[in-house]
C-alpha cells in the first residue's frame, strides 16, 4: 500500500448551520467557523469537512444546491470562504467540501431551463420520462418517502428524484453534464480545497429502463435502492470522475457509499480505488432493519462488536475506511450505541477510545468531543428534518400513538445531531445571540465546551489526550498502519483489539458491561498509554476492568509481529 499524505490525519465534521453563529441571526456561518479554528487545532484536528455551504433553498439542509459556485448568504461570502481556507492553511489544516452531484436543487439554472423546454438540451441533464398508463414510469419510493417521480408541468412526462421532489437527479449518462460537474470540482480544487466528502454517490448509476420491483410497503411502492442494487457499471463513472478531477490534485476523498456489491471494496478504496476512503456505516446499518424507525432494532452489544470487528478485518486487506460514531445524518452515538447506564462521561470516553484507535481515518463530528447527546423532543413541530417528518407519518400510519411515534423519532432523528454546538452555559449555549434556527439541547448547562476546558478530567480534555496519543511520534505508525487483531471475543461485555506494527503491540480493551471483568493478559505489559479512569499502574498477569472502563496498554514480546504487514500480506512502502 502506497503511503499518502492523509493516512495519519484526524478529521472533524462541521455542520455549519449549527456550529457557531457570528452575527446573531441564529444560523452558524463561516466567520463562526474561523473563530473556532484554534479550538479545533488544540483538539488535534488536521482535516475539516464542511457540510454544504453552497447557495441553496435548504429544503434538505443545503444538500439541494442551487449554485455550485456560490456560497449561501446564510453562511457568508466567497471572500469569507477564502479567508477560512487561508486561516486553516496557516494552522496546517485542510478544508474539504461536501460534493453533492447525484442531484441538485430544482432552483438550479439547469433544471429551470429543463422545465422551460422539456424536450430541449437541459432536459437531458435530468431524467425526464413519459409515464405508463397514466402512472409514473416506475414504482420507486424515494429515500424521503412517496414516489420518486414528479410530473413535469404541462407535459405527460415525469422527472426522477431519489430524495426530495425539490432534488432532481442528474443524468450522468450525459457527457456534457459530466463535464460541467468536472469543471466545477476542479474549480474548487484550484481554489485550494484539499478534497471532498462525496454524497450519495452510488446512486449516480441508473437502470435506464427503470423497471418496476416487487412492492415492499402498503403504498405499493418499492425502495429506489433496489434499482441501485440491481444495476452494474457505476465504477466507470467513478473512475472517469477521479481521473478528470481528484487525481490531478492528489485530493483526499471520502465517499458516502451504501449498497456496495460484495467483493467491490478494493475497487473503491484500494491503491487504485475510486476514492481515498469511504465511511464505515456497518454499525449504523444495524438500525436499518424493520419497516421504519418505529420498529428499528435497538443496538445489541455483541452484534455491534461483531459488526465492527468484521468491518475492520475486511478492510485492512485493501485500504482504509473512515470511522465514525455519528454524523449529521445519524442520532448522537452516545445515545445510540451505549446503554443507559453507560451514557456517562466514562462511557463516552470509552466509546471514543474504541472508535478513534481503530484502523482507518477517524472522523469526529462536532460536539462528539464533549459528549453531546440526543435532545428531548416534545412534538413533531419541533423538528426541522424532512426525513424525520416522513418517519413520524410512517409510524402513525403503522398504528403507533403520537407519543410512540415521537419516541421513535427522538431515538433516531437526524435533528439530534443538528442541535447547536454547546459552547458554554450561557443563553443558547453560547451558539448565538439571536434565536437559534433549531432548538438548543436542554442539557447545555451541564455539557458544554467552556466548562469542560476547565475540567482536567472532562470528556473534551480526554479527547485531546486521545487524539494526541494517536498522532504522537511514538505511536503514530502503529495506529495508522498497524494491523487490527481482535481479542477476548468470548467475553459477553468486552470490546478489545490489538494494533500491531513492526515491534509494537498496543492493546485497547473496554468493558461495556455493568459488572467488573477480569481478563488474563496474553502478553507482558510495558506500560499504560491511556486510561479513562486515570490508571497509571500497569497490570501484570490479570487485568481488571470496571464497568465503562477503557485502557490502552503497550505490550511487550513483539518480535513476532510482521514488518508493517497488512491483512493482505503485502508490505507498506515508504
Amino acid at each position: 500500500m502506497n503511503r499518502k499524505w492523509w493516512h495519519d490525519k484526524v478529521a472533524y465534521q462541521i455542520y455549519p448551520k449549527s456550529f457557531m453563529d457570528s452575527n446573531g441571526d441564529g444560523i452558524g456561518d463561516l466567520c463562526g467557523i474561523i473563530s473556532k479554528l484554534d479550538y479545533l487545532k488544540s483538539l488535534g484536528i488536521d482535516i475539516i469537512w464542511l457540510s454544504p455551504v453552497y447557495k441553496s433553498p435548504f429544503v434538505d439542509q443545503g444538500y439541494d444546491i442551487a449554485d455550485y459556485y456560490a456560497i449561501a448568504e446564510e453562511f457568508g461570502t466567497m471572500d469569507e470562504f477564502d479567508e477560512l481556507l487561508a486561516e486553516a492553511k496557516k494552522r496546517g489544516m485542510y478544508i474539504i467540501m461536501d460534493l453533492v452531484i447525484n442531484h441538485c436543487s430544482d432552483q438550479h439554472e439547469w433544471f429551470q431551463k429543463a422545465l422551460a423546454e422539456p424536450d430541449g438540451e437541459y432536459a437531458d441533464y435530468f431524467y425526464f420520462r413519459k409515464g405508463k398508463n397514466g402512472n409514473p414510469p416506475s414504482n420507486y419510493r424515494s429515500y424521503f418517502g412517496g414516489s420518486c417521480w414528479e410530473p413535469v408541468p404541462g407535459t405527460d412526462k415525469y422527472y426522477l428524484h431519489m430524495f426530495a421532489k425539490e432534488q432532481p437527479d442528474l443524468n450522468w449518462e450525459n457527457p456534457k453534464l459530466r463535464q460541467e460537474l468536472y469543471n466545477m470540482v476542479n474549480w474548487w480544487l484550484g481554489k485550494g480545497v484539499a478534497g471532498f466528502r462525496i454524497d450519495a454517490i452510488i446512486n449516480i448509476k441508473k437502470n435506464l429502463d427503470f423497471p418496476d420491483f416487487e412492492p415492499d410497503g402498503a403504498d405499493g411502492l418499492a425502495g429506489c435502492w433496489k434499482m441501485v442494487e440491481s444495476v452494474d457499471g457505476v465504477g466507470e463513472f467513478l473512475e472517469d470522475l477521479k481521473k478528470n478531477t481528484f487525481q490531478k490534485y492528489d485530493a483526499f476523498t471520502v465517499a458516502e457509499v451504501f449498497n456496495m456489491k460484495e467483493g467491490e471494496l478494493a475497487e473503491f478504496i484500494g491503491d487504485n480505488g475510486h476514492f481515498s476512503t469511504i465511511f464505515d456505516f456497518s454499525a449504523h446499518s444495524l438500525s436499518m432493519e424493520g419497516h421504519g424507525w418505529y420498529d428499528a432494532p435497538q443496538i445489541d452489544f455483541k452484534k455491534w462488536r461483531e459488526t465492527v470487528i468484521n468491518a475492520q478485518l475486511e478492510v485492512q486487506a485493501c485500504g482504509f475506511e473512515a470511522n465514525i460514531i455519528e454524523n449529521h445524518d445519524e442520532p448522537r452515538g452516545v445515545s445510540r450505541f451505549l446503554p443507559k447506564y453507560a451514557q456517562t462521561p466514562a462511557g463516552t470516553k470509552m466509546l471514543g477510545t474504541v472508535s478513534l484507535l481503530l484502523r482507518g481515518i477517524p472522523f469526529i463530528y462536532q460536539g462528539q468531543e464533549i459528549g453531546m447527546q440526543n435532545a428531548v423532543w416534545n412534538s413533531i413541530e419541533e423538528y426541522d428534518d424532512i426525513s424525520t417528518k416522513d418517519q413520524y407519518q410512517i409510524a402513525r400510519e403503522a398504528g403507533l400513538t403520537d407519543e410512540e411515534a415521537l419516541e421513535a423519532c427522538g431515538r433516531m432523528s437526524r435533528d439530534n445531531a443538528r442541535t447547536p454546538v454547546q459552547w458554554s452555559d450561557q443563553e443558547n449555549a453560547g451558539f448565538t445571540t439571536g434565536i437559534p434556527w433549531i432548538k438548543v439541547n436542554s442539557n447545555y448547562k451541564s455539557i458544554n465546551v467552556e466548562s469542560q476546558e476547565k475540567d482536567a478530567d472532562s470528556v473534551l480534555n480526554y479527547y485531546c489526550r486521545l487524539v494526541a496519543v494517536r498522532k504522537s511520534p511514538k505511536y503514530k505508525k502503529v495506529f495508522t498502519y498497524g494491523k487490527f487483531v481482535p481479542v477476548y471475543q468470548n467475553s459477553d461485555t468486552i470490546m478489545a483489539y490489538y494494533r500491531e506494527y513492526e515491534n509494537q503491540r498496543i492493546l485497547v480493551a473496554a468493558n461495556f458491561g455493568k459488572d467488573t471483568v477480569e481478563l488474563q493478559l496474553e502478553h507482558p505489559v510495558r506500560g499504560v498509554i491511556l486510561s479513562n479512569q486515570n490508571k497509571v499502574e500497569k497490570p501484570e498477569q490479570v487485568m481488571i476492568l470496571n464497568s465503562c472502563e477503557v485502557i490502552v496498554l503497550e505490550c511487550g514480546d513483539c518480535k513476532a509481529i510482521g514488518d508493517g504487514v497488512f491483512g493482505s500480506g503485502e508490505h507498506v512502502n515508504d
